[in-house]
């Protein structure tokens, strides 16, 4: 249970104990106005089923009465002031429905404006309208922020203090099977992001293993390439050698004058032999 809820019906058990005793109709008004007045009580749903308070819609007179406690367990400040022939309201009750309006206008963001919330709870001013919401705040109500730029409240989050009304639970059905569609909605788009994020990922993973085949593939053919030349220019460099390992020229003895082989020892037969003749 939220911490305020405990609190808020901690408050409200004094008056439940008291309205056992509360035997008259002008008792049991009194016993609604110091409720409705009380700093920390927020839902009355359990005083207004008490016997005595239950009597009240019996009386012409008081009648009224019950009809208020009604709207402070989960009416608006709009139902109050469409409501005819209501008890005037202290200031401390003023806040305080203020207060529990403004909880259920937090369940629909757009109305959320102060020009909205302004109008919804008849607020003259944008700074009488902060207050309101800094002390509910500070009540621990709801948790929100004030963008005075834009002129809304960022609410996220917000007690669980208002009753249901008389057949309300078919209300509460459907306000929870449509937070339920669009939850399932904003779950599968996050699923369709994280396969299309993981589409992605396997596409650049394809694509980086292609590029890394293409780069082995090209060093392979430059691998080839450097060994084909450095054979090519090894079988050119051991072309014709002689016995000493390098390219010579030897006189054919039976070729006659003039008759060489070799290039080095060719050269000195030549020489012999034009010394000879």
């Amino acid at each position: 249970m939220d911490q305020t809820q405990q609190k808020a019906l901690n408050a409200l058990e004094s008056f439940v104990l008291l309205s056992k005793s509360a035997t008259s109709p002008r008792a049991a008004v009194d016993l609604i106005t110091k409720a409705t007045s009380a700093p920390n009580t927020f839902v009355f749903a359990e005083l207004l089923q008490t016997p005595n308070i239950q009597a009240l819609k019996e009386s012409e007179r008081y009648a009224s009465h019950y009809t208020l406690l009604e709207i402070f367990s989960w009416g608006t400040w709009a139902d109050y002031n469409a409501t005819p022939g209501l008890p005037q309201l202290t200031e401390s009750q003023s806040q305080k429905l203020r207060q529990l309006t403004l909880l259920t206008l937090c369940t629909s963001p757009s109305t959320l404006t102060y020009e909205h919330l302004q109008a919804a709870l008849s607020l003259p001013s944008a700074r009488s309208l902060e207050d309101l919401i800094i002390s509910s705040i500070y009540a621990g109500l709801l948790t929100a922020k004030l963008d005075t730029l834009s002129q809304r409240v960022d609410v996220s989050s917000v007690s669980p203090l208002r009753d249901l009304p008389p057949n309300g639970v078919p209300r509460l059905v459907s306000v929870l099977e449509d937070w339920d569609s669009r939850c399932v909605s904003v779950l599968e788009e996050l699923e369709q992001q994280v396969m299309a994020v993981r589409q992605k990922a396997l596409e650049r993973k394809r694509r980086e293993a292609r590029d890394e085949a293409a780069m082995e593939k090209l060093m392979e053919a430059e691998e080839k390439k450097e060994r084909g030349g450095k054979r090519s220019a090894k079988e050119v460099g051991n072309g014709d050698v002689g016995p000493d390992g390098d390219d010579s020229m030897d006189v054919d003895p039976r070729a006659g004058k003039g008759r060489f082989r070799g290039s080095k020892r060719g050269g000195k037969a030549l020489l012999g032999a034009w010394r000879g003749r």
